[in-house]
């Protein structure tokens, strides 16, 4: 009687050890993996290998991984105006800001910034090489009607095209000016299938392979300052949002260590993002 009261015991205990084993194994993988945000940012972020870079340091500092959704910065904007997204990191400065001031973001702050530039064909038709501003460059091109391909994707850098056409008082259009709705590297391939002058961020040209007859032909003006910034969705507007976690990797990206991760990223050896925390 005694020997089948402790086999019965014995069983007992060993099915509640098999009970707390199962359930360590369904919940700890679980509770790992929700802890990570959804970044919408943009193709040159993700493209140039910047995220390949810092988001391993992130993740060994904090536990907290990080899923890029890289797309245009206005498709970035659109994915948070629906909740979809934790945080944003995107280039454009008046988006951004309406952004926050709409109440879909919980702050704005400046992380880098590179240059825009203006590339084209090496034979250069329009003369652009030799301008001294990106307005007179514009003007040149739209002057001579030479082949543009443009982004059309309501990108960030799209969206610093269309300034720059702006400033030249110049609205582009006829069979020179191709809008094609696509993301950075196809633009350029085109760009370069067809001698065709574009606007490009520097990440992305200098990781860019199919180059062909593009070079670099203008750089260096103010106004073509790229800023990235980044946003945390608000979980006022969003209370699903894991605004905890996104907060930790804003304060990240601002920190000496995530500034020291973007500065030592470089294509090629050369440095393609710089350092601009706020």
């Amino acid at each position: 009687m005694v020997t089948r009261v402790r086999t019965l015991a014995g069983r007992i205990q060993l099915r509640a050890l098999l009970v707390v084993i199962i359930t360590l194994a369904l919940t700890v993988p679980a509770q790992t993996g929700d802890r990570y945000i959804t970044l919408a940012s943009t193709t040159s972020t993700e493209q140039s290998g910047l995220f390949a870079h810092i988001i391993p340091r992130f993740r060994e500092a904090t536990g907290i991984d990080v899923r890029v959704v890289a797309v245009g910065t206005g498709q970035a904007f659109s994915i948070g105006r629906r909740g979809d997204a934790d945080a944003l990191l995107v280039h454009d400065p008046a988006g951004e800001e309406a952004f926050v001031a709409d109440g879909y973001g919980s702050e704005r702050r400046d992380v880098m910034y590179n240059y825009f530039i203006i590339v084209g064909p090496r034979t250069d038709p329009a003369d652009i090489a030799g301008v001294e501003n990106a307005v007179d460059a514009m003007s040149r091109i739209a002057g001579t009607r030479s082949a543009f391909a443009s982004r059309g994707d309501d990108s960030g850098t799209h969206r610093a095209e269309l300034r720059l056409w702006g400033l030249a008082d110049i609205q582009p259009s006829g069979s020179w000016y191709r809008e094609l709705g696509s993301g950075m590297g196809p633009t350029l391939n085109t760009a370069a299938g067809m001698d065709a002058y574009a606007v490009a961020d520097r990440a992305s040209w200098a990781s860019f392979r199919n180059r062909q007859n593009l070079v670099l032909l203008f750089e260096g003006d103010d106004v073509l300052l790229n800023k990235y910034a980044s946003v945390p969705v608000s979980p006022r507007r969003h209370p699903h949002v894991r605004h905890e976690l996104a907060l930790r990797w804003h304060r990240w990206l601002l920190s000496d260590q995530g500034q020291q991760a973007i500065a030592e990223f470089r294509v090629d050896g050369q440095a393609v993002f710089f350092p601009g925390a706020d």
